[in-house]
Formats: structure tokens, C-alpha cells, sequence
């Protein structure tokens, strides 16, 4: 499963099979079952995770008890409290698992360290930084620019493997829309 995350670099940058093996001793394996929270809100966020298999959800939920998804992630996606994990803060989102669920957890130590030897991975961080910041702002363009029913066509043609997954509900919730509402627009 290790190859996943090989093969998300090399889109990037080119490894031997040394430089992996170093760059993969730095991860921790991880299973989490279904439900189960990778970061609770108000805990430390000590890793970020790089998904080999299932599927997970980030969400903060509002003082009126409603949740508010921000991400989903599937295998060969990464998922974290960004906020919290790079400022040694405390979480203010919730990730949990869709369903069962593997990954790999990077520490900010463990990163850093990786970031400062290994250029090749320096660059590789930067470039899926930015790709994060362009998918951010796509996102909130088009909520603010775009109806539901776009919205809702734009995630399908982006990301079939979610409808498969990921209860409508919960994409109803993503896309800011009632479970009702989302049924309209896949019928």
C-alpha cells in the first residue's frame, strides 16, 4: 500500500528506491475503523495522514450543533487540521472515518526533518501545498458564485469515487444543501 505514497511523489519528483524507503520510515502506519476520530476538536494534532484505502471527513461543528464538512478524502488524498498541526495548536475540526480506513501519519517533526534533507521533498510539500490552496479557492468561489445544483455537478464530475462512498447526507452537508434538496438533483 506504501506504493500509493510513492507514487503521488514521483508525479512530482523522481526517487530511487533508497530515498524512498528513508522517506517512508519517517510515516507511521495506521488503521482506524468506522466512526472512529483521527483529531477530535480541542485535542493536539500531532500528524497529518496520507490515505492508502477507505475514506474520511473533515468537519467543525457550529455552537447550534450543525456540521459542517470542509473536506472529504479518499485513498492518495491527505487530510488534516492544518491550523492546528502546523502551529502546535489545538484541533478545531473533527476527522472520522466514512468507513474503514488506512493511512499513513506524517509528524510535523518528522516532516520538517524530511522537508530540510531531502529538497526533493521540499518540493514536493510546496507543490501540494499550492494545489490545496488552488482547490480552496475553487471551493469557495464557487460557493459563493454558484447554486447548488452547479455545485453539486461539479463535485460528481471531479469526484465520482465520493458518490460511491460517502452518504448523501453527508454530501448534501458539503455542498450546503438539505438531504432533500440533493435528492432532487440526483434524480
Amino acid at each position: 500500500m506504501s506504493q500509493l505514497l510513492r507514487q503521488q511523489i514521483e508525479k512530482i519528483t523522481p526517487l530511487t528506491d533508497g530515498e524512498f524507503d528513508y522517506i517512508l520510515s519517517h510515516f507511521t502506519p495506521k488503521k482506524y475503523k468506522k466512526h472512529q476520530f483521527l483529531i477530535q476538536e480541542g485535542e493536539d494534532v500531532p500528524n497529518d495522514f496520507f490515505v492508502l484505502e477507505g475514506c474520511l471527513k473533515a468537519y467543525h461543528v457550529s455552537q447550534d450543533g450543525k456540521e459542517h464538512i470542509l473536506q472529504f478524502a479518499l485513498p492518495d488524498w491527505w487530510i488534516c487540521d492544518f491550523n492546528a498541526y502546523f502551529n502546535q495548536t489545538k484541533a478545531t475540526l473533527n476527522i472520522d472515518c466514512i468507513e474503514d480506513t488506512e493511512v499513513l501519519c506524517l509528524s510535523l517533526y518528522n516532516r520538517e526533518k524530511l522537508c530540510s534533507e531531502m529538497h526533493k521533498i521540499e518540493h514536493f510539500f510546496r507543490r501540494k501545498s499550492n494545489s490545496g490552496y488552488i482547490a480552496l479557492q475553487q471551493r469557495i468561489l464557487s460557493m459563493l458564485n454558484n447554486n447548488p445544483q452547479e455545485r453539486y455537478e461539479k463535485l460528481l464530475q471531479l469526484y465520482p469515487a465520493l458518490f460511491q462512498k460517502v452518504p448523501k447526507k453527508l454530501i448534501a452537508s458539503y455542498l450546503g444543501v438539505s438531504r432533500e434538496t440533493l435528492s432532487r438533483f440526483s434524480s
